[in-house]
């Protein structure tokens, strides 16, 4: 039957089970749809013949909530959602957000602050003896020691503060399967330490040449330089063809043991997932309590590859889908586009077509699926590799058929478009077919600073790349008869980022005539390169002490240096100024007689000339920026 995964004893009723093989503990409202892993994992398991309930948003207050749908026969799964909890519910000032994207109505506190370990503690304690899987991207950043910013500590592996068995890492469509396969013929987890993509714990350190012991727990808790040799080892330990089992001691007789990585889907794989009956809706329960605004941006997206060969360095992509970029079929993706139209509340309109970044379709060489990523060098940063596949024509091609198919009015793009390697592809085909038909307006890039200081640190291309980047854009728009501009993402307080860093790109601003509308301040999330600087104050490739900012009036400074017409903080940027001794920049900026309002100047852009407004299409496509995680 096509339906919602059952998420009461009525729904199971209806499907005649006295019992679900798993139950699905999530943190986020019930949407069943492609863009949510619980969604994806859920029905891949359903697809394997699993029986698979759903509790939505426990009350973790009330035992009852986690109980409703009985004892599973095989294991309970575990997921904070699409969000770390941490990140879902404060900002990077840690103050408490205001909303939930993910839950009905937006009602904030429908999950607990670290939802995995609050949610695994509560079902080891009410079922002993059933196995707990996490799963999701909380579990993921946080399978090994790891510095929490919140709490400006070292934590411990998540799978020992929650009390589960296991962990299944990264994309989990294999790993999940297999778990469920291993439970199904009587294996305990104990013994499934054969399955890639997993973390477990064990009493016994594995002894091999496949195994690297990284630096113990208590040791990366009060050493930095310990800290640093255990992420870098698992930073270049995240390749599903060359990575070695790591393990990380917690104690004299606790251990934790991570497998490397699932292999990469294949294409008829994508292609299968992805074709699941999904509802494509949220469901009815959660909407009598309100609508879930995440579910807006995407459901009429199509997520078209996964991976990512940028590796920036404030990312957790490498830990979490990978570098390898693995594809739909166009097949896939079109007749994905072709059900929107039997949707009701389809307009014609397809928000998104990519994934982590728009225009990676293809892995950055072919080598990759033979033999791995390199470990010595990545693919764009400091520069191109001469091995890199730089054709994106295949993207382009696919982009124009979504968009010839009767009923299709219009197909954007709002996944990051990697400017730096739009730029490698001379034929420029995929350039000219974004200013023609997929952009509204507006693109959306990342340059994330000017200084070449701090874009060292970031693992991204000089600002020269960025300055070329506009200047052919805005060639191309004219040569296309298109008014259109650029909108760049950028952020502040990055580690290494000093106030003349700051200054450098305030006087860019300056010269642009650019005012960021929003600020993205460093958010030090588990499990990414530049939160191990934040943390230990070093550049972890050099060694060499660097300068972060972490005090709130560090970040402050560095925040109304970027937005310095906002009135409230033209005190604060005259007296950075002047410690500077950059008098001359603020008499430039302010004189005697220069006022400015309490709001950022919206008539301006980078370079390119705001286009007239398009009041429809720009409503149909406003998007809320969310902090990344």
């Amino acid at each position: 039957m096509r339906d919602f995964l059952p998420v009461t004893p009525e729904d199971m009723k209806k499907r005649g089970w006295s019992e679900c093989d798993f139950v699905y503990i999530t943190g986020d409202g019930y949407v069943d749809h492609p863009s949510f892993g619980t969604a994806i994992i859920s029905r891949v398991l359903e697809s394997k013949g699993f029986k698979v309930g759903l509790i939505p948003q426990p009350n973790w207050r009330d035992d009852s909530s986690v109980k409703i749908l009985g004892r599973p026969k095989l294991g309970f799964l575990i997921s904070s959602g699409n969000m770390d909890s941490m990140v879902n519910h404060y900002t990077v000032n840690k103050r408490k957000r205001r909303s939930d994207a993910y839950t009905p109505g937006g009602e904030i506190g429908r999950r607990p602050d670290r939802a995995c370990i609050v949610y695994g503690s509560m079902v080891r304690r009410l079922f002993p003896d059933v196995p707990i899987i996490m799963g999701g991207i909380e579990a993921s950043l946080r399978r090994f020691a790891h510095y929490d910013y919140w709490s400006d500590t070292v934590k411990r592996s998540i799978l020992i503060d929650s009390g589960a068995d296991i962990i299944s890492y990264g994309m989990g469509e294999r790993s999940i399967t297999e778990l469920a396969e291993a439970l199904r013929d009587g294996t305990l987890p104990e013994k499934l330490p054969f399955i890639r993509g997993i973390v477990y714990k064990s009493r016994i350190c594995p002894e091999g040449s496949d195994i690297l012991t990284i630096p113990d727990f208590k040791s990366v808790s009060e050493d930095k330089t310990k800290y640093e040799e255990a992420f870098m080892a698992q930073y270049n330990n995240s390749d599903p063809y060359t990575a070695k089992r790591l393990v990380q001691p917690h104690g004299k007789k606790e251990f934790i043991i991570s497998n490397p990585p699932s292999l990469p889907l294949t294409e008829k794989e994508m292609d299968e997932v992805y074709a699941l009956p999904y509802m494509r809706d949220e469901h009815p329960l959660g909407k009598k309590m309100g609508h879930i605004s995440a579910f807006d941006e995407v459901r009429f997206s199509i997520t078209s590859q996964r991976g990512c060969f940028g590796s920036c360095n404030f990312c957790a992509l490498t830990f979490h889908q990978g570098r390898i970029i693995r594809a739909r079929s166009k097949d896939s993706v079109i007749r994905e586009a072709e059900g929107f139209l039997k949707d009701k509340a389809f307009k014609g309109y397809i928000h998104d077509v990519g994934g982590p970044t728009a225009n990676f379709r293809h892995p950055s060489c072919r080598k990759q699926l033979k033999n791995g990523t390199c470990k010595d060098k990545r693919c764009l940063f400091p520069k191109p590799c001469e091995s890199l596949d730089r054709d994106q024509d295949e993207y382009a091609d696919l982009l124009k058929e979504l968009g010839n198919i009767p009923g299709i009015k219009k197909v954007f793009v709002r996944s990051g478009i990697r400017f730096d390697y739009l730029l490698l592809d001379k034929k420029e085909k995929l350039l000219r077919q974004l200013v023609r038909e997929n952009i509204s307006g507006q693109l959306k890039v990342a340059p994330e600073h000017v200084s070449d200081n701090v874009l060292k640190y970031m693992g991204k291309p000089g600002h020269d790349v960025y300055r070329r980047f506009l200047k052919r854009y805005k060639e191309v728009c004219k040569e296309e008869g298109k008014d259109q501009y650029v909108i760049p993402y950028l952020m502040s307080s990055h580690p290494g980022s000093t106030v003349d860093d700051a200054i450098e790109l305030l006087e860019y601003l300056v010269e642009s005539g650019f005012t960021p509308e929003q600020v993205q301040d460093f958010y030090p999330t588990p499990s990414t390169l530049s939160t191990c600087m934040y943390y230990t104050e070093r550049d972890p490739f050099t060694k060499e002490h660097i300068y972060v900012a972490k005090t709130p009036e560090e970040k402050k400074i560095q925040r109304a240096l970027m937005q310095y017409k906002i009135e409230s903080n033209i005190s604060i940027v005259k007296e950075a100024l002047k410690k500077a001794g950059r008098e001359d920049l603020a008499e430039r900026l302010y004189g005697a007689k220069k006022h400015y309002n309490s709001s950022p100047d919206k008539t301006k852009r980078d370079h390119i000339k705001t286009p007239k407004k398009k009041k429809t299409i720009r409503n149909v496509h406003k998007r809320k920026i969310n902090d990344r995680a």
